[in-house]
């Protein structure tokens, strides 16, 4: 189901994804009762009625922008992220003066503890105080400690903590976490950190298998009530947390965190969302600005629609990129004679599903939107693409539970049936921070042809899977803004060229949005780069770790 502007490394897991599902124009809708008795929404203002009344209270986060008029040339947005004051409000002073109480935490060798952070900056108060997971690993070398090394792989809703656990402090280069604590926290709302909720897990499988690809008004109206019962489930499970998750609030916690663990500056790694969350953080605490490594770019300046649009095109260049290396298979399921007829047969293959489910882990089916989400998942990392192929000659065959494996993945589903927060955190948080991409299926159909040039395999179910966020009950907080963060040191910028979740251009836009900023190329494919092969991207990365010196301007890495 939707998971627009998912975003995560591929470094801790092979099959992970950033958007979703699959494609085919629909007709008009027309307006019909819904289960609650209320007409479908299909207008520009549409939002669920009920939510909003109950939600009404909730504050919003006060986004410190400032707007300059843009050059008569230029298309870029107006609005900037501007730094806030470097001197610590008063309000704000017990927050940051706390001692972290560290314990041992189940897994060996690391240690624990809980951050307190104040769920609205603007009007801290005790009792609605947040508690915020923490874990870190020792350095391991003899020699001179270079501070702490915060990490963060992305999502928005990929747990900081399981990543730094099960990845990174054992899959970081041996010379980095020699010298660093390396150090993770789980973002509010994420994980550990009191987990935004949403759906029982009942209710989670029925809402990734909703037919994304809706051929006429009943199912366009059974797609619109899903996404509002999601909503309706996010705000009677999660309250008043739901309106403060924002990207903004989240790096104000990275703040406090720097300063309980006495280090004057942030040390960071933020792979795919992860780099939104460090540039944000460099936006407003210029000045407290160590060595930042972004790794596999955002673009803050884009609006929702333009970001999951490009994202399509990215899945498109990596599915092409897959499918120009299948067809030289013998055995490549979709055929061994260009890419272009790969992508026909694939679609083929969900036209197919879509009239008819196959059979998997019983008593599951393998849905169109199940599969879709499968072969996106797999588009992360060029190393699954076995996998993937493996998946589809079994689907191709009348078994669909190798597809329905990576789709599970994908959606951090257990074996037994549990989801993680990841996806209800990803919306919460993509929500907030910036307006609805659509407000109304009208919006949808109108954006479809665009999203079909993009990608003519997912461009339409991509399309569809970004009108989520129109049926939110929390209004967005953010919009899209620039960050120079004025006075930083110099921040490393790392984009793949052919990156099918956070496409390069947005790398290049962000080293240049970044008055310090420093981009670093990397020929490849696949999502970030970072310790995923390349020696020239891991060489260049550490010696800017270990001795604040970035490589060269505009370096490539192949």
């Amino acid at each position: 189901m939707d998971t627009s502007r998912l975003l995560r490394t591929s470094g801790a897991v092979v099959a992970t994804a950033a958007l979703l599902i699959s494609g085919c124009a629909l007709e008009a809708a027309s307006p019909r009762a819904s289960a609650a008795g209320r007409p479908a929404p299909d207008r520009g203002d549409a939002r669920p009625w009920d939510i909003a009344a109950r939600l009404s209270r909730i504050g919003a986060a006060r986004i410190p922008y400032s707007s300059a008029p843009a050059s008569p040339d230029s298309t870029a947005v107006a609005d900037t992220l501007a730094p806030l004051p470097a001197a610590v409000p008063a309000a704000l002073r017990p927050y940051y003066k706390q001692k972290l109480t560290w314990r041992p935490c189940g897994t060996s060798g690391f240690e624990c503890a809980t951050l307190i952070a104040p769920l609205d900056y603007d009007k801290p108060r005790a009792a609605d105080d947040v508690k915020l997971a923490v874990s870190r690993k020792k350095a391991t070398g003899s020699g001179k400690r270079l501070g702490s090394l915060m990490v963060n792989p992305g999502g928005p809703g990929g747990s900081a903590i399981g990543y730094l656990q099960q990845y990174a402090a054992l899959g970081y280069p041996a010379t980095v976490r020699a010298r660093y604590d390396m150090v993770a926290m789980d973002p509010r709302g994420v994980a550990a950190s009191e987990p935004i909720t949403c759906l029982s897990d009942a209710d989670m499988d029925a809402y990734t298998q909703v037919d994304q690809t809706p051929d006429n008004a009943g199912e366009v109206g059974e797609l619109v009530d899903t996404y509002i019962k999601f909503a309706e489930g996010c705000a009677g499970r999660s309250g008043k947390l739901l309106g403060h998750v924002s990207t903004i609030e989240a790096a104000r916690d990275m703040d406090v965190l720097r300063a309980a663990l006495d280090d004057d500056k942030l040390t960071y790694v933020g792979a795919s969302y992860g780099t939104f969350l460090g540039a944000t953080y460099a936006g407003l605490f210029p000045g407290r600005v160590g060595r930042l490594v972004l790794d596999g770019a955002l673009d803050p300046s884009l609006d929702a629609q333009r970001v999951n649009r490009d994202q399509t095109a990215g899945f498109q260049t990596a599915f092409t990129s897959f499918a120009e290396d299948c067809v030289k298979r013998r055995d490549c399921p979709l055929g061994t004679t260009n890419a272009t007829a790969a992508g026909e047969r694939l679609t083929a293959l969900f036209k197919q599903l879509d009239a008819k489910p196959l059979p998997a882990t019983r008593p599951r089916r393998l849905t169109e939107s199940l599969a879709t989400t499968g072969v996106i998942s797999a588009m992360y990392d060029e190393s699954a693409w076995g996998l993937l192929r493996a998946a589809l000659r079994s689907a191709t065959r009348g078994d669909g539970a190798p597809l329905l494996r990576l789709s599970d993945a994908y959606y951090e589903r257990s074996g037994a049936g549990r989801y993680a927060n990841l996806m209800y955190a990803n919306a919460a948080v993509n929500c907030l921070d910036l307006p609805p991409a659509f407000r109304s299926p009208a919006d949808v159909r109108r954006a479809v042809p665009a999203f079909e040039k993009a990608s003519p395999v997912f461009g339409a179910s991509l399309a569809w899977a970004a009108l989520s966020c129109g049926y939110w009950p929390v209004p967005a907080t953010g919009r899209p803004h620039r960050i120079p963060a004025p006075g930083a040191g110099p921040i490393l910028v790392v984009g793949t060229t052919r990156d099918p979740a956070t496409p390069y251009p947005w790398a290049r836009a962000l080293a240049a949005q970044l008055s310090s900023g420093r981009l670093l190329t990397y020929d490849g494919d696949g999502h970030t780069a970072y310790t995923r092969g390349s020696a020239c991207v891991d060489t260049a990365i550490n010696r800017y770790l270990l001795t604040s010196t970035p490589p060269p301007a505009s370096q490539k890495c192949s």
